[in-house]
């Protein structure tokens, strides 16, 4: 009997020690060719990045596209959800219980209207604003949720928020995003091997 209790001690020891070398990555976009170069889908372009440099594929899911792969004896997992963007909490929230994700090992790229072209904002925790994927996702985990702002810039005048973000990107930001969307990526990695805090301390800014 004392033996197979210690079984059990050591089993679930291990769990939780598998369940904290595990990470999701999620992009946030709208499905469909429309939405392909629209700066409101930068996170699909991102997560897409983060696939093609780990030579990772996403394959068709419940609630989002998934893909993983492995980084440093961590386990990955990368989503894009296929809900539209006002419906991404659902698709995250499933595929962290699905996959036992904790919270402190996930992390969202998101467009950001209230950032400069090309800026990242790394944060812990904070308020939606305004964005409609975040606010959902706030809806199901609270805001207490990594999550890394990618600045599309704002300019345009008022009442024309919608069309911005849903429209492409200009000749000049084309040629600017690769290196942003490579910075991007390396935020991510290095999330998974070194912790949300080393990440806001290099990327910031």
């Amino acid at each position: 009997m004392i033996f197979i209790r210690f079984f059990d001690f050591l089993l679930k020891k291990k769990i939780k020690e598998d369940n904290s070398m595990k990470y999701l990555l999620v992009g946030l976009g709208n499905i469909g060719d429309e939405y392909i170069d629209t700066r409101h889908n930068i996170g699909f372009k991102i997560a897409d990045a983060v696939a093609d440099k780990a030579n990772a594929v996403f394959k068709p899911g419940k609630l989002a596209s998934m893909a993983n792969f492995k980084y440093r004896g961590r386990q990955v997992y990368l989503i894009k959800p296929s809900t539209y963007m006002n419906l991404s909490g659902k698709a995250v929230l499933y595929w962290m219980k699905k996959l036992d994700i904790k919270k402190s090992n996930l992390i969202v790229n998101v467009d950001d209207i209230n950032l400069d072209f090309g800026k990242l904002r790394i944060r812990k925790k904070g308020s939606d604003g305004g964005h409609n994927g975040l606010k959902d996702i706030q809806n199901y985990l609270g805001k207490d949720y990594n999550r890394i702002r990618i600045g599309v810039g704002n300019d345009f005048h008022k009442g024309q928020q919608v069309d911005y973000v849903l429209g492409e990107w200009t000749q000049e930001q084309k040629e600017a995003l690769p290196a942003i969307i490579e910075k991007a990526v390396n935020a991510n990695l290095d999330f998974v091997f070194r912790g949300i805090h080393n990440v806001i301390n290099t990327y910031n800014g």
